[in-house]
This record gives C-alpha cells, structure tokens and sequence, in this order.
C-alpha cells in the first residue's frame, strides 16, 4: 500500500492538473483579505465568499480535479496496467489513492477556508470551516474516485453533480439536500462554530451517517468495480 500511495501522490502533484488547484484557493484568500482591508462589513461579504464561493465552489471542484485524477489519469494513459498486474487486492489499490485525494483535497481547501473564516468572524470559525471541509474532501474523494470508474466522463457528470444537483436543486427542493455532500459540510460547520452566516438544514445525525454512507459506499463500488478491469484496463 505504501508503494501504491507513493506513485499516486508523485504522479499526482507532477502533472499539469495539480496547478489547476491554486486558482480557486487563492482567490478565495484573495476576496476574503480585499474585502476586510477594505472595511467592508463581514454581513455582507461572509456568506458569498466562505458559502457561496469556499464551500459552494472551491471544495467541491478542488475534490473533483483530485479525486478523478489519482485513477481516471491513470486508466487513460495505461499506467493503470502496471499495477493491476501485480498481485494485490483491489483494496489495496483503492484505499491508498482515496487517502491520498481527500489529504491532498483537504490540504488544498482547509488552509484558505480557515483563513476566510478568521477573516470574516474567529478563529473558531476557521477552525470549523477547516474540520468540517475535510470530512467534506473525504466524502467528495471518494465519490469522484468512484466515478472515474464508472464512466469515462467523470468530471463532466461530476460538474453536473455539485452545479446542478447541489448549486441549484438542493436549494430549491429542501429533501435533495440529504444527498448534498456541502449540506453536511454546512451542518457539520455550523456545529463546530455556530454562526449566523451558515444555515445547517440537514440535522447532525443526517450530516454525519449520510458522510458516512458515501465514503463507505463508493469507496466499496469502487472496489467492486476495479476488480472487474481485466490487464487490458477495460471493465467486464
């Protein structure tokens, strides 16, 4: 698992995908430290930037470039092939890379969420931010590792995910925010720290069962799933 891990981290931050990380993160610093220099209030600034844009946006799309990137790139490109070749079970193939995407998602999102959540209301609130962003990273990672397995389209079905159901249904229709990974974020978010800025409108026990589910149950289909590659990299 060890060498597993090693390969997924090394190839992952030496691809031209892992810059794409920075933009988002570092607009969001960028936002939070102009409009607090700027002396606007942090009413009307906090929820757009740490909700709409950090936990709207940035973790989401952060986790998604991850987490379809540890094996989608390596299915594309055949390098897969070397290691399914080796006698290991596909857990241990699996486990590895999704430690990796949600520490490299979670690493990549937490630091500017706590400095936006210092800036804008406490260092309890970044904090929060911070923790509940990483249960978060976990929840997508898993999710879009899975994807990638399931369908040569992962980030295109993975954008329609946190764009449309997410960004749009989920704050529409109030029951599809049990299946809305930034729901449980806000929950988990607002426990930690409560604040007026954020509204958890999914109860604790839902947030953290339903986190729960997701990792547990994508991270099992995408065992499932690897097993039934055959060394020609193609799905049974």
């Amino acid at each position: 698992m060890t060498t597993v891990t090693w390969i997924t981290a090394r190839g992952l931050l030496g691809r031209r995908r892992f810059l794409l990380l920075f933009p988002l993160p570092v607009l969001l610093v960028g936002l939070a430290v102009l409009a607090r220099a700027t002396g606007i209030a942090p009413t009307e600034w906090g929820q757009p930037v740490v909700y709409g844009l950090g936990l709207g946006v940035v973790l989401p799309v952060t986790a998604l470039i991850v987490g379809t990137a540890v094996l989608g790139s390596e299915i594309d490109d055949g390098t897969l092939l070397h290691i399914l070749t080796k006698p290991l079970p596909r857990w241990q193939i699996v486990l590895p890379k999704l430690a990796v995407a949600a520490g490299v998602s979670a690493l990549t999102v937490a630091v500017p969420l706590y400095v936006a959540g210092v800036l804008v209301e406490s260092v309890r609130f970044g904090l929060g931010l911070a923790a509940a962003s990483a249960v978060g990273a976990l929840v997508y990672s898993a999710f879009f590792l899975a994807l990638s397995l399931l369908t040569r389209r992962p980030v295109l079905l993975g954008l329609v995910y946190v764009l449309i159901w997410e960004g749009l249904l989920a704050n529409i229709v109030s029951g599809t925010r049990v299946l809305s990974v930034q729901h449980y974020v806000v929950t988990l978010t607002d426990r930690i720290a409560p604040t007026a800025l954020l509204d958890g409108s999914v109860s604790l026990p839902v947030a953290i069962v339903m986190s729960a589910v997701f990792t547990v149950g994508f991270t099992l289909l995408a065992i499932r799933r690897l097993r039934r590659f055959s060394v020609a990299g193609e799905t049974s």
